[in-house]
C-alpha cells in the first residue's frame, strides 16, 4: 500500500521503500547484536556507517511482523494499524474533554481520515508519527485525573515519550510545532505531574533536534540550510487547501475538506463560550499550520524562514499540517456533539454527519504498489561470494530513486557505495558526482581499478530505474560493462546481475538513434548540473562544442577516454577535437555547474 506509481518491472521509487528499509534495519541490527540506529550497508566504504532516524518506534513492531509474514504484509499491517490508532487515540483524548461517545468518535474518524495525514502515510512517516500528537494529549489528560501518584507519573512518562519520539523518529519539522503545542496544552490543563513530564519530554525533544542539527545535518550538504528554490517548489497555494482533485503527490497535496473546516469553525464558537483558553489554543493549532503551509505565498514567511534557524532547515512548509488536522478534528467533534444533542432524531442526525464527514474527507492516496518479492537477480546475488555491489544507474544520495536500492537490501544485504539519505555526508555525494557517468557507460582509465579498490565484485543493472528516472544511457552502460569484463548472469523483473568473466549478450534496450547526440548524465537541458557531464556522438571527423560560462571557469574535454582539449575562460568559447572511426564516441566534460552547451557541431 503506497502511491501506485509505475515501476517498469521494479518497485516504484518512493519514501515507502526507505521507510521499510529503516524498519528492517532495527531487527537486522539487533539480531546481529549491533546498534539498531546504524546503517552498515549504505555509502560503504565511502563513509563511516551512518546514524539513521526513522526506525523508531515502528521498526520494533515491524521486526516480528516481517519475520512472520514478510516485509510487504508487515508494512501493510502497520500502515492500517496507524490509521486505526490515530482514530482511537483522538477518540480517547476527546472523551477526556467530557465529549459524548458520538462526538469523540466522529472527531477520531476525522483525524484518522484526514487527507494530508493519509497522504503522508503512503510513504513518508509524517502521517504515521502524527498519531503521537493525540497520544501525548491523551496522556496529559489521564495524568491530570489519575487517582494515584504512580498512575499520574506513568501517564506523564507516556506524554514525555510521545513528544520526544517525534524528533527521534526523524520528523524534526513536525516537532517544531508539536513541542510548543503539547507544552501549552499541559500548561492550560495544568497538573503538577503532567506539566513536569510534558516539560521534560519537550526538553529532551529539543536536545534531540539540536543533536541531529549539529551532528548529522552539519556534516551533510544541507548543513547551511535549504534553498529558496526548494521552498518555493513545495509551498502550497491557497486553492490547494480546498482542492480535492489535486494530484496526490507527497509534498503538494494539502486538501483539508470543505465541510470539516466549517464544522470546526462552528465548534470553535461553541467551545469559546465554555472553555475560552482551550478554544484559543485549538484555534491557533488549526490556523497557524495552514497559514505556514502557504510558504512563500504567505507575506512575511520568507524573511522568518531565513532568520529563524530551525525553520531554515525545512523545505516543505506543509509538514505542520497534522497539527491542524488534529485541531480541526477536535473542534469538529464539539460542533457535531452539539448538533446531535439538539436534533429531534439524534440517530438519524448522527448517521447523516458520519456520511457527510466521510464524503468530505474521502480521498484515495493509498493503492496497490509493485513490491517485487523474491527478485531473481538478488536471489543469485545471495549465492555469490562476499563482496560489495555497484547499482546502476548511480543516483545522488538525496534522490528518492535510490530508495529502490535500499529496499532490495531486504532480499540480499550487501555494502554498496550508493544509498538514499538527504543528509548523507559530502563524501557520499562526491562519489555520485564523479561516478554518475558510469550510468551512461562513460569510463576513464583507472575506473576498473577504482571499483576493485572499493571491493566491488558485482554490478546490478536496473533497467526499470532507467525508465522510472527517465535516464538516458542504459544501452551504453550495458555495452560498456561487458567491455570492462562484466557479463549478465541472472535477471529478475527489471534487474540484471553482472559478474566478472560472464559472457556477453545484447542490451535489453534499444540503441539510440545515431543521427543525434545523446546528452546523457550531468545535464538539465543543456546546462551542467555538477562537475561532470557526458555526451555520446556517432560518427567521425571534426567536433566543435560552443560553451558559455557566467564566470571564469576551467573546462576539460575527454573523448574516447583521453584528454583532447582544456581551457580557462569566461563568456563564450569553442573547444573540440577530431573523432576517429565511424562509431559511438563518449565525451566527458569536466568543469563547474552552470556551464552551458550552446551549440554542438560534428
Amino acid at each position: 500500500m503506497a502511491n501506485d506509481r509505475l515501476g517498469a518491472g521494479e518497485p516504484p521509487a518512493g519514501d515507502h521503500l526507505q521507510s521499510v528499509y529503516r524498519f528492517w534495519l532495527v531487527g537486522h541490527q539487533l539480531e546481529h547484536r549491533e546498534t539498531p540506529w546504524k546503517d552498515p550497508f549504505s555509502f560503504q566504504p565511502i563513509v563511516e556507517p551512518q546514524t539513521v532516524l526513522g526506525g523508531w518506534p515502528f521498526g520494533f513492531g515491524f521486526w516480528p511482523l516481517e519475520a512472520a509474514f514478510g516485509p510487504v504484509v508487515a508494512w501493510n499491517i502497520l500502515l492500517l494499524g496507524t490509521i486505526v490508532a490515530a482514530g482511537l487515540l483522538t477518540y480517547g483524548w476527546l472523551r477526556c474533554l467530557e465529549l459524548g461517545r458520538f462526538g469523540a468518535a466522529l472527531g477520531g474518524l476525522a483525524f484518522a481520515l484526514a487527507p494530508y495525514r493519509l497522504e503522508q502515510s503512503a510513504g513518508h512517516l509524517l502521517g504515521w508519527v502524527a498519531l503521537l500528537l493525540p497520544l501525548a494529549l491523551l496522556a496529559v489528560e489521564r495524568a491530570r485525573v489519575a487517582t494515584t501518584p504512580a498512575r499520574a507519573h506513568a501517564w506523564g512518562a507516556i506524554a514525555a515519550l510521545a513528544v520526544a519520539s517525534i524528533p527521534l523518529s526523524g520528523q524534526l519539522h513536525l516537532a517544531l510545532g508539536a513541542v510548543p503545542l503539547v507544552l501549552a496544552y499541559a500548561a492550560l490543563r495544568f497538573s503538577q505531574a503532567s506539566f513536569a513530564w510534558a516539560l521534560a519530554g519537550s526538553l529532551v525533544a529539543v536536545g534531540i533536534g539540536a543533536a541531529v542539527r549539529y551532528t548529522l545535518i552539519a556534516g551533510s550538504p544541507e548543513g547551511s540550510g535549504r534553498s529558496v528554490d526548494e521552498l518555493r517548489r513545495y509551498s502550497a497555494e491557497p486553492l490547494d487547501l480546498v482542492n480535492r482533485w489535486h494530484a496526490p503527490r507527497s509534498e503538494e497535496f494539502v486538501y483539508l475538506g470543505w465541510l470539516t473546516p466549517a464544522l470546526a469553525l462552528a465548534g470553535l464558537i461553541l467551545l469559546a463560550r465554555r472553555r475560552r483558553g482551550l478554544a484559543v489554543l485549538l484555534a491557533i493549532a488549526a490556523l497557524l499550520p495552514v497559514l505556514l503551509a502557504l510558504g512563500v505565498n504567505l507575506p512575511g514567511y520568507e524573511p522568518v524562514w531565513r532568520h529563524f534557524a530551525p525553520l531554515h532547515f525545512t523545505r516543505v512548509p506543509a509538514r505542520l499540517l497534522p497539527i491542524a488536522d488534529l485541531a480541526l478534528a477536535g473542534l469538529l467533534a464539539f460542533a457535531c456533539a452539539s448538533i446531535v444533542r439538539r436534533a429531534r432524531s439524534s440517530i438519524a442526525m448522527a448517521g447523516a454527519l458520519v456520511v457527510l464527514v466521510v464524503l468530505d474527507l474521502a480521498v484515495q492516496p493509498l493503492s496497490a504498489t509493485a513490491a517485487d518479492p523474491g527478485n531473481g537477480a538478488y536471489r543469485a546475488l545471495a549465492a555469490a561470494p562476499p563482496g560489495r555491489v555497484l547499482e546502476l544507474p548511480v543516483f545522488q544520495p538525496g534522490q528518492h530513486y535510490a530508495s529502490v536500492y535500499d529496499y532490495y537490501q531486504l532480499q540480499e544485504a550487501r555494502e554498496q557505495p550508493g544509498g538514499y539519505s538527504t543528509i548523507a555526508p559530502e563524501a557520499a555525494f562526491d562519489f555520485s558526482f564523479t561516478h554518475n557517468r558510469l550510468s551512461c557507460g562513460v569510463w576513464v582509465p583507472g575506473d576498473s581499478a577504482e571499483l576493485e579498490r572499493l571491493g566491488i565484485t558485482r554490478v546490478l543493472f536496473h533497467r526499470g530505474l532507467y525508465a522510472q528516472a527517465h535516464r538516458r544511457g542504459a544501452w551504453f552502460a550495458w555495452r560498456r560493462l561487458q567491455e570492462a569484463g562484466f557479463g549478465p548472469v541472472a535477471a529478475g523483473g527489471g534487474v540484471t546481475l553482472f559478474a566478472p568473466g560472464a559472457g556477453a549478450t545484447r542490451p535489453p534496450v534499444d540503441e539510440p538513434p545515431r543521427f543525434r547526440p545523446v546528452l546523457c548524465t550531468g545535464w538539465r537541458g543543456r546546462t551542467m548540473l555538477g562537475r561532470e557531464a557526458t555526451i555520446w556522438l556517432y560518427g567521425e571527423g571534426g567536433l566543435q562544442l560552443h560553451l558559455a560560462a557566467p564566470k571564469f571557469v576551467r573546462v576539460r574535454l575527454l573523448a574516447d577516454g583521453g584528454l583532447v582539449d582544456q581551457r580557462r575562460f569566461a563568456g563564450n568559447i569553442v573547444i573540440g577535437t577530431t573523432l576517429a572511426g565511424m562509431r559511438w564516441h563518449p565525451l566527458l566534460i569536466l568543469s563547474e555547474p552552470g556551464l552551458r552547451l550552446t551549440e554542438l557541431n560534428w
